[in-house]
């Protein structure tokens, strides 16, 4: 029985290079994590984690300049981002005074600007691109695919100039890093959908969420002690949060 085009799911009527968008942004990703890797072995793992968290400051920007948060906002919404980067800076890990000179710093920066335009653009597709795809999935899978050509493509020049070796035990550890990874990315495309994709609002919720949610952990399995720091942060993200939810 011939399946007529209309009956099919709409990423399946699309034409997969028209999409490129989507698939930009998985490779966005990839990118992302190069850098950010990198730079942990250049710079240290502190600075690099503040660099990544304080990148938030590029999608807040561009959700409400570009994507019509800024006429929405109050004076709540506009002070519980400004308690949300106070709160994200403490709350980063402690950056050493023998980190005072940046081993890489291009690749510090490149850590800020591309964790900054890809939580942008998927804010930006998740309002665009997720209706005219079909929705939330169809959408991360031209995400994933476009982030495992990429990946593919990384791996096989890193073989073949044999800065790294597969090992079967990292293949397999990654199985269970990646499955979370992806409904984290789910979830937060379903969230941004409940909050009309104002990220302005959302995404400072999110990171002080997963920032907070992390001590906690660290916390109760690992002993480890939240300093005076990360206690004025927490206090800080509390607020923040409840000036963004009242916003």
């Amino acid at each position: 029985v011939a399946v007529q085009p209309s009956a099919l799911p709409v990423i399946y009527q699309l034409n997969l290079l028209e999409q490129w968008p989507s698939l930009l942004l998985g490779i966005g990703f990839v990118v992302t994590f190069l850098f950010s890797g990198n730079s942990t072995q250049k710079n240290g793992m502190a600075v690099t984690s503040l660099a990544s968290n304080m990148s938030l400051v590029i999608p807040v920007l561009f959700s409400l300049v570009f994507l019509g948060g800024f006429h929405t906002a109050t004076i709540q919404t506009f002070l519980g981002i400004f308690l949300s980067f106070g709160a994200i800076y403490l709350f980063s890990p402690k950056v050493g005074s023998n980190q005072s000179q940046m081993a890489a710093p291009l690749l510090l920066i490149g850590v800020f600007l591309c964790y900054g335009i890809t939580n942008s653009t998927f804010n930006y597709l998740n309002k665009e691109a997720a209706p005219i795809l079909g929705g939330t999935v169809p959408f991360m899978l031209l995400a994933l695919i476009g982030s495992m050509v990429a990946g593919i493509l990384a791996l096989l020049f890193q073989l073949g100039t044999k800065k790294i070796q597969i090992d079967v035990r990292s293949v397999f550890a990654a199985i269970p890093l990646g499955i979370p990874n992806f409904f984290s990315f789910f979830f937060l495309l379903k969230a941004l959908d409940q909050a009309e994709n104002n990220g302005a609002i959302l995404l400072p919720i999110y990171n002080i969420g997963v920032i907070g949610g992390t001590a906690l952990v660290a916390y109760v399995f690992f002993k480890e002690k939240l300093s005076k720091n990360q206690l004025v942060g927490l206090l800080l993200g509390i607020l923040a949060i409840s000036f963004l939810l009242l916003s």
